[in-house]
């Protein structure tokens, strides 16, 4: 019983380290949520969120609770998600919006959304650190950024050819349905299939992204009367946003052997 509690004990605080990003965001959020639409010495609240997230970041990175190798990583998906939001919330395409003011913005997008990314890059970096993750019969490289770079052209082109979201759903279950997760907590290896852990994690944003779209930091064109719980079909979104991440990570901090082996670069501590 005290070695299952210690076990429990070490896995919730090692996942709270891995998403320390996300979390301090998040608490951001709902105390900044007062400030409305109001300025403030010249900024706005979305302003103060991108001071706030280059102040975590600094710190992360001065208290080696992040290394220069996963913030590459990060930095990377936070542009690939910039793109991806002045597409997506142009006039014209609007899948969502912010409807408050920003001062450093690009187009549409306060500059800090793409740190709502990079908290997710952040958390996959972070726990394959932290967990001492390893992966069996991971599918190759050139498979999975195939999947991963599709997964992403189709978020923007759905609006002008045919949506491919299942065809993408099938394909990751093919190629990832024998691909295992190895972590260690308490001196004891744990295996457990890949596809499961996923959807997990994206059931956990989608928490994260109803949290979000309360306090405005972003609304569905739904929800600009009246604000209601964000859809289930947003899971399989965040299920190929992070089938994204993933790869990056997985192509950029590790290595894979010819076994389908996969096991962190020793630089990437």
């Amino acid at each position: 019983m005290i070695s299952l509690f210690k076990s429990c004990f070490e896995f919730s605080f090692k996942a709270a380290s891995a998403a320390l990003f996300g979390i301090l965001l998040l608490i951001a959020f709902a105390f900044t949520a007062s400030m409305g639409s109001q300025e403030f010495y010249g900024f706005f609240r979305y302003d103060y969120l991108l001071f706030y997230a280059l102040i975590i970041q600094v710190c992360l990175l001065y208290l080696k609770l992040e290394s220069w190798a996963e913030a590459k990583v990060i930095a990377l998906f936070h542009i690939m998600a910039m793109v991806m939001e002045i597409f997506l919330t142009h006039p014209q395409i609007a899948s969502w919006q912010y409807p408050q003011p920003a001062i450093l913005k690009i187009l549409t997008v306060p500059l800090f959304a793409g740190f709502m990314y990079s908290a997710v890059g952040s958390f996959f970096a972070r726990s394959l650190r932290l967990y001492r993750v390893s992966f069996e019969k991971l599918p190759s490289f050139f498979n999975m950024i195939c999947l991963a770079m599709l997964s992403y052209i189709n978020f923007m082109s759905k609006f002008f050819v045919a949506d491919i979201r299942l065809l993408l759903f099938t394909w990751s279950i093919i190629i990832f349905w024998k691909t295992k997760i190895n972590f260690q907590l308490q001196q004891h290896q744990i295996k457990l299939p890949m596809l499961p852990v996923l959807m997990i994690l994206a059931f956990f944003i989608w928490i994260a992204e109803n949290i979000s779209t309360f306090y405005k930091i972003w609304l569905y064109p739904s929800q600009v009367e009246a604000w209601h719980m964000v859809g289930w079909g947003k899971l399989g979104s965040w299920y190929l946003l992070l089938l994204l991440s993933l790869v990056l990570v997985l192509k950029i901090l590790g290595k894979r052997s010819t076994e389908g082996g996969w096991t962190l670069k020793n630089d990437a501590f």
